[in-house]
């Protein structure tokens, strides 16, 4: 079916972090998904070994650190994250809704791919009150 209403898709599980995964849909070459995250919850640093991924910011403001940079950023705001590159993102000031877009598909799940970095911890401690 090439239409979908968010609310009408079964909630997919997102991983640590993403308390709701409103929508999930596997396509061809890609999967998407539509997430909910509380503030201050997220996973820990990781990176995609397998995958490339975009994500676009719906609602609130997340604070992300992609490769070198660390930077607060909100609603209309594409990041795109390329195979390899360290990553993590929390919401800041209330909650956020976003849409994660990755490929190749896999086996459909959004975290199949996904490979907790040797520094994860460390970096948690930079940033008080993150939760993973």
């Amino acid at each position: 079916m090439p239409f979908y209403k968010i609310e009408e898709i079964g909630k997919v599980f997102a991983g640590p972090g993403a308390v709701t995964n409103r929508a999930g849909v596997v396509g061809e070459f890609m999967k998407c998904g539509v997430h909910t995250k509380p503030d201050a919850e997220g996973q820990p640093l990781h990176e995609h070994p397998n995958e490339e991924q975009f994500t676009i910011i719906l609602e609130g403001q997340m604070h992300w650190i992609l490769g070198d940079v660390d930077q607060v950023v909100g609603p209309g705001t594409l990041v795109h994250i390329p195979r390899n590159t360290p990553h993590r993102s929390r919401p800041v000031n209330g909650p956020a809704v976003y849409i994660a877009i990755k490929s190749p598909t896999g086996n459909g799940d959004m975290n199949q791919d996904h490979n907790k970095r040797s520094e994860a911890e460390e970096v948690e401690t930079l940033y008080p009150g993150s939760k993973t």
